[in-house]
């Protein structure tokens, strides 16, 4: 028997959360430099891409994510000291406004939060996150990404 061993391969989910203005929720985490979106690793307990999207957005703002659309996947190659991986990242579309009026940031890994524009949310977020953000800006359909950027031939 050959014994094959498998990618130990991080995978983590994040959220696109806009107010019905059209900003969209970005946070400044306490533990790297820039901003993300809502979102984090995928547990290893079973627990899917979605549910790991929800569940991020739960504990660092506090808002409960009911409905969402896959907007791109993203597969990140892996680099010495850094292992790479796959990001999903769901469009959650706008949060009513009694959510946004509670967001409650978990202290030990969120500083602030901010709604923004777009465009400012471009200028701040981090590079990865900003080539993702970025490559589903105003599209409906699926985006398949490698490193931040589109696949030729891949729809």
């Amino acid at each position: 028997m050959v014994t094959v061993e498998l990618p130990g391969i991080p995978v983590s989910a994040g959220a696109l959360i806009f107010d019905h203005a059209g900003r969209l929720l970005i946070l400044k985490p306490t533990y790297k430099t820039g901003w993300t979106i809502p979102g984090g690793v995928m547990e290893a307990d079973g627990e899917t891409p979605w549910d790991a999207c929800r569940r991020e957005v739960r504990e660092e703002c506090g808002i409960e994510v009911r409905a969402g659309r896959l907007a791109c996947v993203d597969f990140r190659p892996g680099r010495p000291g850094h292992p790479g991986g796959i990001r999903f990242l769901f469009d959650c579309g706008p949060a009513d406004d009694a959510a946004l009026a509670a967001i409650t940031v978990q202290p030990e890994e969120i500083a602030e939060y901010r709604l923004v524009p777009p465009e400012t949310a471009l200028a701040l977020l981090r590079p990865a996150i900003q080539r993702r953000v970025r490559a589903v800006s105003g599209r409906t359909e699926f985006v398949y990404l490698e490193d931040g950027r589109p696949v030729s031939g891949v729809g």
